[in-house]
């Protein structure tokens, strides 16, 4: 499955009420580390079973990227039943990304 273009709007609904975990990529167009993780994270998203997967632009978000702190991107976060299980910021190898899930 393809990632989810995560909004305000739909941040609930995708996100919070999610009944599988939900790993979320926070990034921007502008964003050269950022543009460096997408195929990764577009790879998790077509690979991984039992896993949604989230795109939130910060530019457009700036209230969700507020919301969780965002500091810099690309951060890359998993919730869990509504919350945050786990937060890596930074481009990281897939595996690491993938263990996140896990946790």
């Amino acid at each position: 499955m393809a990632s989810v273009k995560i909004t305000k709007q739909n941040f609930e609904d995708e996100v919070l009420n999610s009944k599988e975990p939900v790993l979320l990529d926070f990034w921007a167009s502008w964003c050269g580390p950022c543009r460096m993780v997408s195929p990764t994270i577009e790879e998790i998203a077509k690979e991984t079973e039992g896993v949604k997967v989230g795109k939130i632009n910060v530019d457009e978000e700036s209230e969700l990227a507020g919301k969780y702190s965002i500091m810099s991107i690309p951060t890359i976060m998993v919730l869990k039943d509504g919350k945050v299980s786990a937060t890596a910021v930074g481009v990281r190898p897939k595996k690491d990304y993938l263990k996140m899930l896990e946790v």
